[in-house]
């Protein structure tokens, strides 16, 4: 089982995009082949202002336009107990990076810190940037300060496809 873990500040657009999308290349993929290992895919915030409420209803639209259905979901914290479970915890940007550290204790957080930081392995811990994946030092576009979807929905994929290529390339 694999266990993925994408995170943003609020939990309510990029990466339930994020979740779901991944979720959806999981399914094609296991459709393609049944010898793919069982994945466990969630979405949570670094802050709390969001918890409990739906994904924005712009990015509801655009995952919809994609044939993607988001219902039910809400927004929620990220915890310790999260670190502790997923294998992989994929942020959005650089701003949710930084907000680990009330959530992490300081030792985790730094070594977390560190190894993204480091060119050599950025994806070496289990905390890493989802653009990382793609090969691009850059952060997910925000939707929700530039009110582009699209670009969301761009970055989302690419980031997703090229996680789940590397993950499955590891196996």
């Amino acid at each position: 089982m694999i266990k993925i873990l994408f995170v943003c500040h609020g939990n309510i657009c990029r990466s339930p995009m994020a979740e779901f999308v991944m979720k959806k290349l999981v399914r094609y993929l296991q459709a393609a082949n049944p010898q793919v290992a069982d994945f466990e895919i969630a979405s949570a915030a670094t802050s709390t202002e969001e918890i409990g409420n739906p994904v924005y209803p712009p990015a509801r639209r655009m995952l919809a336009s994609h044939g993607i259905d988001c219902s039910g979901k809400t927004a929620r914290q990220m915890t310790l107990a999260d670190y502790n479970h997923y294998d992989y915890i994929v942020l959005m940007d650089q701003n949710n990076l930084r907000n680990l550290r009330w959530i992490l204790p300081r030792d985790i957080y730094e070594r977390e810190l560190a190894q993204i930081q480091d060119a050599r392995a950025p994806k070496a811990g289990k905390v890493s940037l989802l653009m990382d994946w793609a090969g691009k030092s850059r952060d997910v576009a925000d939707p929700w300060y530039t009110g582009d979807f699209e670009a969301t929905w761009r970055d989302v994929n690419e980031g997703c496809k090229a996680m789940l290529k590397a993950i499955c390339n590891q196996q």
